[in-house]
């Protein structure tokens, strides 16, 4: 893993972690609005950041599979 999915992972990991803490948080009823609506926005920043993790991964092994196929191939094609 490189080390950007690996920070994009841990910063989703925070954004998880923080929705936590403001769900188990006993709030007033005055405040359960906005607090709903915080929550809404740091879900929705959790799933860009997941998503985009996740491409980042399948651009990663995508990437490690052409060079290992082409590391591979370099060998025979150098023997014959």
């Amino acid at each position: 893993m490189t080390s950007t999915l690996l920070r994009k992972l841990m910063v989703a990991g925070a954004i998880v972690a923080a929705l936590g803490v403001v769900a188990c948080k006993p709030k007033p009823a005055a405040d359960a609005t906005a607090a709903a609506s915080d929550a809404t926005a740091a879900a929705s920043d959790a799933a860009a950041a997941a998503s985009s993790a996740a491409a980042d991964a399948s651009a990663a092994a995508s990437s490690a599979a052409a060079a290992s196929d082409s590391a591979a191939a370099a060998p025979a094609s150098s023997a014959q």
